[in-house]
């Protein structure tokens, strides 16, 4: 918490607001960085997503919904965690699907099943998620190519192609 504290005052001291807003992005992006991190090297807690059953289970999942509420850019299933590009589609009223309820269909669905193929019961996934907004096309393709290359980063495989888990819509 004390790190988080310091940053945020380094942040008030900054007068210019458009400044302050790419520092506070840059700082965002530093410490969603340590977290993913955190996540490929972490050998404790539940790697389900190992089980190539759960991992084709989200991966179906995540195409299934493609053109339904979103289109689908990218994903990559890692054995603890999932990321995943995508844009929210316009509903039939002309507003879109929101990025909680399409994460909380994913999650309900996929937790229930992956319990039923696992034999066990409670939760399945962490309540919260991370979301970005994406401002534009050099970051579009930034955030694509950091999610592809996770499996790399973490050691798994030598190039994001062999990763089974990975997908880039082409």
């Amino acid at each position: 918490m004390a790190e988080r504290q310091r940053v945020e005052k380094n942040l008030e001291q900054i007068a210019d607001p458009a400044e302050r807003a790419r520092q506070a992005y840059l700082e965002e992006r530093r410490l969603f960085g340590k977290w993913d991190e955190a996540l490929d090297t972490s050998q404790q807690g539940p790697r389900w997503l190992a089980d190539h059953r759960i991992a084709e289970l989200v991966a179906e999942s995540l195409h299934y919904r493609d053109g339904r509420v979103y289109t689908l850019h990218a994903f990559c299933i890692m054995p603890n965690h999932v990321h995943l590009v995508c844009t929210p589609l316009e509903k039939s009223d002309g507003t879109y699907h929101s990025l909680t309820a399409i994460l909380h269909s994913l999650k309900r669905y996929t937790a229930r099943e992956a319990n039923r193929i696992l034999g066990r019961g409670g939760a399945f996934w962490q309540a919260e998620s991370y979301d970005h907004v994406v401002r534009d096309e050099r970051e579009f393709r930034r955030i694509i190519a950091y999610v592809l290359n996770n499996p790399v980063k973490a050691g798994l495989v030598s190039t994001w192609e062999e990763w089974p888990w990975n997908y880039l819509k082409g």
